[in-house]
Order: structure tokens, then sequence, then C-alpha cells
């Protein structure tokens, strides 16, 4: 009788220290938690959210997505996901989950904001007007898109005012390139950025600036080419009167 509760206490014992050197995997194991709905998940994802948090919430979101992808928060849960992407910066996988929402729920309320939001990847990567525009372009065709499509909405107005931002962009770069060879007096090339700014952007502020430069650059080719000139008669003359 003894024995038996001696080999039944040492094995509470065992199974106790087995426990504790193992971890919480074996515990989840012997006792597994009752798993939480896509509601609770999404609660959890949400406060995370708010509380800057983006990290855990981005995990949450991306556990709904995949262990409840027919709930009614799974959808939800798409956009929250491209959110909190968008929020950590991340703005190329940001604009890559907007995608895909837009994709394949092209009829839900909350596309203009989604195309909104894809612009805004694009143009909080703009770059200094002496670096590549390439994402003030992007930006610029996506918010075009967004009020071609949904002109009466908020998203849209909003989007007039970025494009003009785009816009002020684009010319101050062409103007600054203009400005480059003006300075190295390449100033046909200059000529033809200060002409670039004139044909294709409207006038922001920056017209005043382009024709003065356009000004300069005729005057200094003027220069230039009556300079050849002169310098073509003098060697003829010298040709010619070898003796003088």
């Amino acid at each position: 009788m003894h024995k038996s509760h001696f080999i039944v206490r040492w094995s509470f014992v065992i199974v106790f220290v087995v426990i504790a050197f193992s971890g919480c995997a074996v515990w989840d194991r012997l006792f597994p938690k009752e798993e939480k709905t896509p509601e609770e998940l999404m609660r959890d994802g949400i406060k995370n959210f708010e509380g800057g948090h983006l990290t855990d919430a981005t995990e949450i979101f991306q556990k709904i997505k995949d262990r409840y992808p027919y709930s009614k928060f799974a959808i939800e849960a798409e956009l929250k996901m491209a959110d909190t992407l968008y929020k950590r910066d991340l703005f190329d996988e940001a604009f890559d989950a907007y995608d895909d929402f837009e994709r394949l729920h092209p009829k839900n309320a909350r596309i203009p904001y989604v195309i909104y939001q894809k612009c805004m990847c694009h143009f909080s990567q703009t770059s200094s007007i002496d670096r590549n525009q390439s994402n003030t372009l992007k930006a610029k065709g996506e918010f075009e898109r967004l009020i071609k499509k949904f002109p009466k909405t908020e998203y849209a107005n909003m989007g007039r005012s970025k494009i003009r931002e785009c816009y002020i962009n684009l010319a101050e770069h062409e103007l600054n390139v203009g400005h480059f060879y003006y300075n190295n007096k390449a100033y046909r090339a200059a000529m033809g950025r200060y002409r670039y700014v004139l044909e294709n952007y409207p006038d922001l502020g920056q017209y005043h600036v382009a024709l003065e430069h356009m000004s300069k650059c005729v005057e200094k080719l003027s220069k230039q080419k009556r300079k050849q000139k002169d310098s073509e008669k003098s060697w003829w003359y010298k040709l010619t009167h070898p003796f003088q």
C-alpha cells in the first residue's frame, strides 16, 4: 500500500518536472486553450492597431485571414492588414495588400478609400526634386484614376489636392535639371527642359521661372553663335591677309 502511494506521488513529481522543463508547449497540449472567435481576434487586432502595437496587430489580422477565410471578419482583416503595413511605413507591401483587396472585392464600398491608400503608398515615397520622380508619376496616375472613377467622393477631393503637389514636384524636378544644364553651359539642353515645363504642366507658379531661363538660354546661345562667327571671320581674314 505504501509502495503504491510512493509510486503515485513520484509520478506526479516527474510529470511536473517534465512540464516545467518542456515549457508551454507540453502544457498547451495537455490543457489546450479555447480558440478565440474571429470576432474576438478582430477586437484584439484593432486594439493593438490603435495602441501602436503594429507587429502584434499584423499577426492577428493574418491569423483571421488564415484560420477564418470565410468569416465576415476576413474581409475586414484584409483591409486592416493593409492599413497596418502602411502605418509601419512598409509602403510596397501595403500597396500589394490594397491591390489584392481591390482585385478580390471590386464592388466593396471601401474601394474609393483603398484606391486612395494605393495612391498614398506611392506619394509617401516621393523623392526630393533632385532625385528620380517615378513614385511621383505613379502617385499622379493613381490619383487621376481615383478622380475619374469616384469623382464625387471625399477621397477624390483629397486626391485633387495631392495631384497639385505631384505637378509641383514634377515641374520643380524639370526646372532643377534645366538649371543643372544651364550651369554647365549646356544651354540647348537646358532650354529643352524649360520648354517641357511650359508644355506639359499647368502653371502652378513655375512658368515665370521657366520663361526667364529660356530667355537667358536664347541670349547665351546667340552670344555663342556670334562668337563662333567672329572666330570664323578672324580665321578667314588671317588666311587671306597673311602679311598684315
